[in-house]
């Protein structure tokens, strides 16, 4: 089985000619359309797509691809402990309004958990992976430069504040949301789109994110790979961590909660 942590410069390479591909048609007010789900799907993200995808049959042609487009479209293969999980634009949303927190998402599952992730959000010249099952780091890397030429900071999750900081989706913020950050004690909170939620965690940025609603799994693979490796977790409702791989439910999600370091309590 192909180990992807021997192929990182290629990931990162990938990630970056998707984005820079992204960027062509950022604020162009691209044309939308919809899916049966009835979220917004747009040429940036479907070329993105093909580039990923041609790129990792390449890296890993013993590894099995569920990515969103492709799934939308009903291309589902079967799969088993191992696999990569895609999302070529994460935040197609925020994309569409011009708005910068948009990323492309790249994770390897393995046994339920996710082990390697990338995302790299063009519009703001940043990247975040896992440097190896133990390290998380972020980096800059512009559309305009050399996919290749980055330099990565190892970064982790820091100890929870008196005060803990919340990050929460500025597209889905709902009143069960707030009921159970009032459980806590919140001193700042933040709006973020996309998994860029869990790298202000995995960088200690922030401390808390909830999300109480559906996710996919392509759109969270990637970003609790990172979190878990800098330091934090992300736990469904029944405190268990997040599982992946789960094709009686079309890989879907349930409402978790992912924490930087979770504060004691009591």
């Amino acid at each position: 089985m192909t180990d992807v942590f021997q192929h990182t410069e290629r990931l990162i390479e990938t990630a970056h000619r998707a984005g820079k591909a992204i960027m062509t048609y950022y604020g162009e007010a691209p044309e939308v359309e919809l899916k049966a789900d009835a979220s917004p799907v747009t040429a940036a993200d479907k070329e993105a797509e093909i580039i990923i995808l041609d790129a990792l049959v390449d890296i890993a042609p013993d590894i099995p691809i569920i990515s969103e487009e492709a799934a939308s479209a009903g291309d589902i293969p079967t799969v088993d402990e191992t696999f990569f999980l895609v999302d070529p634009l994460d935040g197609t949303k925020e994309f569409i309004n011009a708005r910068s927190d948009f990323t492309v998402n790249i994770a390897l599952i393995e046994n339920g958990s996710p082990v390697f992730g990338i995302i790299y959000a063009p519009a703001r010249d940043t990247v975040y992976l896992t440097t190896s099952r133990e390290s998380s780091a972020q980096g800059t890397l512009r559309p305009t430069q050399d996919g290749n030429q980055v330099t990565l900071s190892q970064i982790a999750t820091r100890e929870p504040p008196n005060g803990l900081t919340a990050v929460m989706s500025r597209s889905h913020l709902n009143a069960e949301t707030k009921e159970f950050l009032d459980n806590y004690e919140i001193a700042d909170s933040a709006q973020a789109g996309s998994s860029l939620k869990f790298c202000l965690l995995a960088n200690g940025t922030a401390d808390v994110y909830p999300r109480l609603a559906r996710t996919m799994e392509w759109d969270t693979a990637a970003g609790d790979a990172i979190l878990r490796t800098a330091g934090g977790i992300v736990l469904n409702m029944e405190g268990q961590p997040m599982r992946y791989g789960k094709a009686g439910e079309q890989f879907a999600n349930s409402s978790f909660v992912a924490w930087g370091r979770m504060p004691e309590v009591g």
